[in-house]
C-alpha cells in the first residue's frame, strides 16, 4: 500500500471487533509516529497506550459517554510535554505537532489493517485523572484504535476548487 492508498482507505471507525491489537502492530505504528515531524525539533508529544477494559470504560466516561471508545480495544491519549513554546507565527507547537504525530499514527494503523477515530469531546482533567497524567503534561486528543467491525463509506469531501487557490487568495 501507498500513502495515497492509506489516505483512501483511512475512515473514522465507530465500530470495533473485539479482538486485541497485536504488540509488534503497536510497535511498528508507534516507530511512525516517532519519525513525524515536529516544530524545531521538540518531539513534545507523549502516549499513553490504554488497553484495560476498566480504564477504556472511564476514558469513555471522560469522552462524553461515547459507548464506542469503551469498546474499542486500544485508546490513546495523545499528550503533550510542552514547555508552552510558540512558533513566531503565533501558533502554540504542541497542538500542531501532536495533530501531526497523529496523523502518521492513522496512516500506519491503516497499513496495519487497523482503524481509529479522532476524539475531541473529552473532559480533559477527568482523563489526567483516569490515567495518572501530571498536571503539566496537556491531553491533546484520545483516539480508538482497533480492528474495525464495519467500514463506513466514504464521506463527501469538498471539491479542490472549493479549498485550493494559487498565488492570491481567491475563494
Amino acid at each position: 500500500m501507498n500513502v495515497y492508498e492509506a489516505i483512501e482507505k483511512r475512515r473514522s471507525i465507530r465500530a470495533y471487533k473485539d479482538q486485541p491489537v497485536e504488540q509488534e502492530k503497536l510497535d511498528r505504528i508507534f516507530e511512525a509516529v516517532r519519525k513525524a515531524p515536529s516544530a524545531s525539533n521538540r518531539q513534545e508529544w507523549r502516549f499513553v497506550v490504554v488497553r484495560d477494559a476498566g480504564l477504556r470504560q472511564e476514558l469513555m466516561r471522560a469522552a462524553s459517554q461515547q459507548s464506542f471508545v469503551a469498546t474499542a480495544p486500544v485508546v490513546i491519549a495523545c499528550c503533550a510535554e510542552t514547555d508552552g513554546h510558540v512558533m513566531k507565527c503565533g501558533q502554540p507547537c504542541y497542538p500542531i505537532d501532536v495533530a501531526i504525530a497523529m496523523d502518521h499514527l492513522t496512516l500506519a494503523a491503516v497499513e496495519e489493517g487497523l482503524g481509529t477515530c479522532w476524539i475531541g469531546s473529552f473532559n480533559e482533567a477527568e482523563v489526567k485523572a483516569i490515567l495518572g497524567i501530571p498536571e503539566k503534561i496537556r491531553v491533546v486528543e484520545l483516539l480508538t484504535l482497533g480492528y474495525p467491525d464495519a467500514m463506513p463509506s466514504p464521506r463527501t469531501r469538498k471539491s479542490l476548487e472549493e479549498i485550493v487557490c494559487y498565488d492570491r487568495w481567491s475563494l
